[in-house]
């Protein structure tokens, strides 16, 4: 076992403090003057800690703290002091990340660190092109790559930084670094993250191993591990498990912030998961419930008189289903002379033949939807195409609608025949979350502002109340099929015909006095 080493802790801290400067924010410019949980919790015990010979006995350290708690500076400064402190002759320090821009944030961060230290930056040369700083006199360099370009390197790294490491999909770059500094003294890899939701990848696997080491069921004096949650998840609404969570709550990380975060995912469940995630440090699972019955239905704001809306602009949404299944078609109206909110309208379509058996079997009234008008029957017992075209042709003549979204995995041959007959533009829609976040973000803000009227359609309230929210790593977000437990149809064509509106919203519209909204 290693042995405390007052000195080397102290040499880690005095060139946090004596050579860096803060980067962002209000401390821009000021001394990097560690937190005491920075001090004694990661810099001491990680850098102060050595093996009889001297060398550091931390070989691998594992620090997911929730978002805004300092991650990059902790990161950067860590990459500098290997760098410039660590007496290591041509140091190889490596900035790994998922992609090309989360590589790019912890070697800014550094770089910038440097430009605000006339001792550090007459040592070296930043070479912004290729994100690597290089000290000449030692023949060491600091370079941030992603996780492709480290395919093409050799490395002989003595120190590694792995930035978020819960957004690495799959293992194949910690495999290939995780020896990578084997030749060298003391190498260290420094892994700084916040929770993820994927519990089959590396990073769920190295919490998991930190977590052990923690709870001393695990003996490996070797790995450094630190890790900040709460106690009970079910406890989220107590301030108190907010501060064991987060070590800079009531210093950089200001609680009005984080109760205006905690205030939203009260309001929209859809945010409570990235809360619970990002700002608790809790893994969660990838989907969560998502609208608010309550908030929904107070977007019933007046009946909606189809009339009224002739010849006024609207952008279609299709999702069109398999032969037996159901399929929805909504018209989106955004706000126009004559409306000064979003409008909507929705069509349902199943084969006539199945509606008892429906009704029966899944306990839903669909047979009360079709006799009130809110669901088409349609003859025989799957799916007419043709009259859903009929029907879309129909409202082609109604309204002015120069475009629809349509899922291209079976509703091409109706685009094409819709945009050969009438002049309207089909644009496919891939069903991913990167097409999904911006529009059900959008829909989301919309209903909790009360900014869109759906005029109280019961098969879509029902649809609304299934919908399961899937969150990728990069926050996107999108109606989740698989996990919604029932059907979400009329909510996926709606966001599909909400992304086309938002796209096209006139300058004299709402969106000139309240501003576009930001996804």
């Amino acid at each position: 076992m290693g042995k405390f080493d007052k000195n080397a802790a102290n040499k880690a801290v005095k060139f946090f403090e004596k050579y860096l400067k803060h980067t962002k924010g209000e401390h821009y410019g000021k001394p990097f003057k560690l937190a005491k949980w920075q001090k004694e919790e990661i810099i001491k015990p990680l850098f102060g800690t050595l093996n009889e010979d001297g060398t550091r006995q931390h070989r691998l350290a594992f620090v997911e703290v929730p978002k805004k708690n300092g991650k990059s500076e902790i990161a950067a400064g860590v990459a500098l002091y290997l760098l410039f402190a660590d007496n290591e002759p041509g140091a190889e320090i490596y900035g790994a990340a998922a992609d090309r821009e989360q590589a790019s944030i912890v070697y800014r961060v550094a770089r910038d660190m440097i430009l605000q230290s006339p001792e550090l930056m007459k040592r070296c040369t930043i070479r912004d092109s290729t994100k690597r700083i290089v000290l000449l006199e030692r023949g060491s360099f600091y370079h941030a790559l992603s996780a492709e370009a480290f395919r093409q390197h050799g490395v002989n790294a003595s120190g590694i930084i792995f930035d978020e490491l819960h957004t690495q999909r799959t293992r194949e770059l910690w495999d290939t670094l995780r020896y990578a500094g084997d030749t060298r003294r003391q190498p260290l890899i420094f892994s700084i993250t916040t929770a993820g939701f994927d519990k089959t990848t590396i990073c769920y696997e190295q919490h998991d191993y930190a977590q052990k080491v923690l709870d001393s069921t695990i003996t490996d004096p070797t790995y450094f591990a630190y890790i900040r949650t709460i106690d009970n998840p079910e406890n989220w609404h107590d301030e108190n498990e907010w501060f064991k969570a987060n070590p800079a709550l009531g210093d950089f990380l200001k609680l009005d912030a984080f109760r205006a975060a905690y205030q939203e995912a009260c309001n929209s469940p859809s945010k409570l998961n990235a809360f619970l995630r990002l700002r608790l440090n809790v893994w969660t699972s990838s989907y969560s419930a998502w609208m608010p019955t309550h908030k929904w239905d107070e977007c019933n704001l007046y009946p909606i008189d189809e009339q009224e809306l002739e010849g006024k602009r609207c952008y279609a949404g299709l999702d069109l289903s398999s032969k037996i299944d159901i399929t929805a078609l909504s018209f989106v109206f955004p706000p126009q002379e004559g409306l000064d909110k979003f409008v909507v309208l929705s069509e349902f379509f199943v084969p006539e033949e199945t509606v008892i058996s429906r009704t029966r079997d899944e306990g839903v009234p669909y047979d009360v939807w079709v006799r009130d008008g809110y669901i088409h029957a349609t003859p025989g017992n799957t799916v007419d195409y043709e009259f859903i075209e009929n029907r879309f042709k129909q409202a082609i003549e109604k309204y002015q609608i120069p475009e629809f979204a349509f899922d291209v995995w079976n509703a091409t041959y109706m685009a094409q025949n819709l945009e050969k007959d009438h002049d309207i533009e089909p644009i496919p829609f891939a069903q991913n979350a990167r097409n999904f976040s911006g529009p059900m973000k959008e829909l989301e803000k919309l209903v909790l502002e009360k900014n869109i009227n759906h005029g109280g359609n019961p098969v879509l309230r029902w649809m609304a109340s299934n919908v399961q929210a899937r969150e990728d790593a990069n926050l996107n977000i999108m109606p989740n099929k698989k996990e919604s437990k029932e059907k979400i149809d009329g909510m996926v064509a709606l966001m599909m015909a909400l992304d086309r509106a938002r796209r096209h919203i006139d300058e004299e519209s709402v969106y000139e006095t309240r501003g576009i909204v930001a996804i």
